[in-house]
């Protein structure tokens, strides 16, 4: 599931503009008797047990035998932790876990690996081990000839990297190897009542952190200031921090900001973009709001009619339709306001919305073209902001998930720029 460099963006800009508050008095933020209060909200929170990770193995298997797949290859990621629970980092040193379509998995691994890759293994599987002069895909393909798959269709995981499909290929000739999408984003897409009850404590934490925090912002304050205290905030609520951009004033009208110098000023608007990971699930929620003054009429109007365009957004997502058509619904209402067309400017340059789970951003997307189907289960951001190259921007973004009746908010969405909390 290709996750864009986003958290990495985000944190380089709030690094940028932060960078520029050297000789800030950070007495202004430093609320340590205040966060002192705060509770952990995650206290208790079940992680995925070793029976819903069987079950997910068993549907993998189930999806494999569906579209004639012999195997899957995966590669470390999130993919590698749905499945296996091995939580590792990709380098040139090949570790993947193949899932054949019936048997037990395998973990192949460095030999000087295998005792810390097996710390996180939470799946029964054998950990097969390569040696430094020697290439690892051929502890794969021989894994794979014992199982009598020398001429099946493997499935390859969509993010691994090209030198573990080529080398597969190389030795493993007679094999095709296919996405593995029908099996992996199968799974994924779809979230269990586990992963659900995870992907609300993560909003949950961000909800909480949002409220102990922007009622802490003061004038002067960078990007960065107001980013430590969102981090610490949630790191006291038991989250874990993903990222936290801040954008203030012209900045806001950039979805992803800009390196340029930003303080807090009175009237300014503040766009705040922040996320946790409660147990590996994430949250994503935007706010937009202005700073120590009355909102203008043009700050007022933008911010109500991007609201609107939430619920648009979440009326129009229903059981059976397409992904794409919530985005539609959207950039039609926009453009009736006098926006865009399309993505031009003023109006939404991005997407409605995009899948969210282990990872940030995953398939599929709320966009214009997208035919999947929406089902139980499935997760997406709902951000149809509104960008005033210039002047500013509002983006508000909550997340939901499709239940057997219809679309149920992870976070409410604020309903007044006069409440910008809810």
């Amino acid at each position: 599931m290709p996750t864009p460099d986003r958290r990495a963006l985000l944190k380089g800009v709030a690094f940028a503009t932060g960078s520029l508050a050297l000789g800030f008095p950070r007495g202004l933020f430093a609320q340590n008797e205040a966060i002192a209060d705060l509770k952990s909200l995650t206290t208790g929170i079940a992680p995925i047990s070793k029976q819903e990770r069987a079950a997910r193995i068993a549907r993998a298997q189930s999806l494999m035998r569906a579209n004639y797949i012999g195997a899957v290859l995966i590669e470390p990621g999130a993919s590698l932790v749905y499945f296996t629970g091995v939580q590792w980092h990709r380098s040139e040193r090949l570790t993947a876990a193949v899932i054949p379509a019936e048997g037990s998995p395998i973990i192949v691994t460095p030999f000087f690996e295998k005792p810390s890759v097996a710390e996180s293994l939470a799946i029964p599987a054998e950990i097969r081990v390569w040696q430094e002069h020697e290439n690892p895909l051929l502890q794969v393909s021989a894994f794979l000839t014992e199982r009598g798959l020398t001429k099946a269709r493997i499935g390859v995981e969509e993010t691994a990297r090209f030198f573990a499909f080529d080398g597969l290929r190389t030795a493993l000739p007679g094999a095709t190897l296919v996405s593995a999408n029908p099996v992996v984003r199968g799974c994924r897409m779809r979230k269990t009542p586990a992963e659900i009850a995870l992907m609300q404590a993560a909003p949950d934490v961000t909800v909480a952190a949002y409220s102990w925090t922007v009622p802490r912002i003061r004038a002067g304050m960078t990007p960065l200031d107001i980013g430590a205290l969102m981090t610490s905030a949630t790191r006291v609520l038991g989250g874990d921090p993903e990222f936290a951009l801040v954008l203030i004033g012209e900045a806001a009208a950039y979805p992803h900001g800009s390196g340029k110098p930003q303080v807090v000023t009175p009237g300014a608007i503040v766009l705040m973009d922040c996320g946790c990971t409660v147990q590996g699930y994430q949250s994503d929620i935007s706010r937009t709001f202005v700073h120590g003054a009355d909102p203008t009429p043009e700050q007022r109007r933008v911010w109500n009619q991007v609201a609107k365009g939430q619920q648009v957004a979440f009326s129009a997502a229903r059981l059976g339709a397409p992904a794409g058509a919530v985005d539609d619904a959207v950039r039609a209402y926009y453009t009736s306001l006098g926006y865009g067309p399309d993505y031009a400017l003023p109006g939404l340059s991005h997407r409605t919305g995009h899948g969210i789970g282990m990872e940030g951003h995953e398939p599929v997307n709320l966009v214009r073209g997208e035919t999947t189907r929406l089902e139980e289960g499935m997760c997406f951001s709902n951000e149809p902001g509104l960008y005033l190259p210039g002047h500013f921007g509002v983006r508000m973004e909550d997340c939901f998930h499709m239940t057997a009746t219809g679309p149920k908010w992870f976070s409410q969405p604020p309903t007044s720029i006069d409440a910008p909390l809810g």
